[in-house]
């Protein structure tokens, strides 16, 4: 009672399986109706196999139970015994062999071992019909093991079934040996490669699931970055004209003109910040810089030496002159501020310091912190680091490196020429 209290179970758990995947199915189509779509993806592989596949294959043992019910084999009584058990642990063996953790169990082994010996005595002791137990035996074992051991426990069972049956039937076992190594290593291959297909397909979905992520990671640091300096700059030059006004109009004018300039601009990079080709000047960037920080009362000091770089250092470069220019010009209350761009054969240092009250860290963490910590994350990826913190002498430092070369994706690479 306890080998089909298992089986039971292991039924039970398979029918709760099959209504689950039935579920899912049923919610995907419905999903697939609802946009418009027609017809069978190539990716919908249908309900995991499950031991049904492999019950009908028990009917090769009807030549034996035949042999019992018309008197043909020796002992009816014993005969029948010995197929009843030899059944049970097939069906055992073959639904607990879908299941990585149940195929590998201590239990599934053992019972696997009792077949065999089990279908020894049967054909030692009956021949005929009941050598057609030793493929049933090698279907069992194939879905069972698997792996680089296949091909010698194949080897090893097939010289078992054609000395067992050979002794009983003469040369009429060489068929029974053929069928043995015939189906354990086709029923090892087909379900090796069902679960391999299915398997990759958990980890196309997983890698799918990743690159959204990642997407969506890029995204809010770009807009971040983008709507922080950019509204900063216009709150300045609108300060700035506002103060500017009943002095001057002509000079409230300009600031008024250079907002209009930065709004647009500023839509421009969000349409290519949202397509994901967005690759920024650093020398456009240090043109900005001494704009905002001049309007925000602050001496921009700026200093740049070495070779040309490469388009995705100079982006990369221009994030960190622009997250750390807008911290300036919101908190640091400064004076002078220094940005100065050293290259070098192989690596780029990037430092911009102001002399102010120090605190554009804190407030920066204080309002989400997703300005420094993305640009840690896109220069950790592209091979560089980032520092930020008070300076030595007072104020503020953020200090950044990457390397020189050309380090842009091919998929990235390709996706912006076909741009």
């Amino acid at each position: 009672m306890s080998w089909w209290s298992k089986v039971n179970g292991q039924f039970h758990e398979l029918r709760t399986t099959q209504a689950e995947w039935k579920a899912e199915n049923e919610r995907v189509k419905a999903e697939r109706r609802a946009r418009g779509e027609h017809g069978r993806p190539p990716e919908e592989l249908g309900p995991p196999p499950t031991g049904f596949a492999l019950l009908p294959w028990l009917l090769m043992g009807l030549g034996a139970f035949s042999n019992i019910v018309q008197g043909k084999s020796g002992n009816p009584w014993l005969g029948g015994l010995g197929l009843l058990t030899f059944n049970s642990l097939y069906i055992y063996v073959v639904f607990r062999a879908f299941h990585r953790k149940t195929r590998n169990a201590t239990s599934t082994r053992v019972a696997l071992a009792l077949m065999t010996l089990l279908t020894c005595a049967l054909v030692s002791g009956f021949g005929g019909n009941w050598v057609a137990f030793f493929p049933l035996l090698g279907l069992a074992a194939g879905a069972i093991v698997r792996g680089p051991h296949l091909g010698k426990v194949g080897l090893g069972l097939s010289a078992l079934a054609g000395v067992v049956a050979g002794l009983k039937e003469g040369w009429d076992a060489v068929g029974a040996v053929y069928g043995t190594f015939l189906s354990m290593m086709v029923t090892a291959a087909i379900l090796s490669l069902s679960e391999a297909v299915r398997e990759l397909r958990a980890a196309r979905e997983e890698l799918a699931r990743q690159a959204v992520e990642k997407e969506r990671m890029r995204f809010s640091r770009d807009l971040h970055d983008l709507l922080g300096h950019t509204l900063s700059v216009i709150v300045v030059k609108s300060e700035a004209a506002r103060r500017l006004a009943p002095r001057s109009m002509d000079a409230a004018l300009e600031q008024v003109t250079d907002i209009e300039a930065v709004g647009r601009q500023a839509l421009t990079e969000i349409r290519e910040a949202v397509t994901g080709y967005r690759e920024g000047s650093l020398a456009t960037e240090l043109d900005r810089a001494r704009s905002a920080l001049t309007a925000a009362g602050i001496e921009p000091v700026v200093r740049q030496s070495g070779p040309p770089l490469s388009a995705q250092t100079e982006a990369l470069l221009g994030w960190v002159v622009r997250e750390a220019v807008t911290n300036a010009v919101r908190y640091s209350a400064a004076t002078t501020c220094t940005i100065s761009v050293e290259g070098a054969a192989e690596r780029v240092r990037l430092r911009v310091a102001d002399d102010g009250v120090g605190a554009a860290a804190v407030v920066d963490r204080a309002v989400g912190g997703t300005g420094i910590k993305g640009l840690t994350e896109r220069l950790a990826t592209a091979g560089g680091s980032l520092d930020a913190g008070p300076g030595a002498r007072g104020g503020f430092v953020v200090r950044a490196e990457l390397p020189v070369g050309e380090r842009d994706s091919a998929p990235g690479a390709a996706l912006a020429e076909s741009v």
